[in-house]
């Protein structure tokens, strides 16, 4: 496993709408990027999470 996991939030109007998890970089993007194709009016974001802090 990876120490490193990516957390990609979808947030619409200022509420957080969903929040999901990837193993990499690269599986973080490609869900964002499908994202901003479906629903344009989304704001979604990246960022490095720590391992630990997710699993426990």
């Amino acid at each position: 496993m990876n120490e490193t996991m990516w957390r990609c939030d979808q947030v619409r109007a200022g509420q957080l709408y969903n929040r999901m998890m990837f193993d990499t970089r690269e599986e973080a993007e490609q869900f964002m990027n499908r994202m901003r194709e479906m629903e344009p009016d989304q704001t979604i974001s990246i960022e490095p999470v720590d391992a630990r802090q997710v699993w426990n």
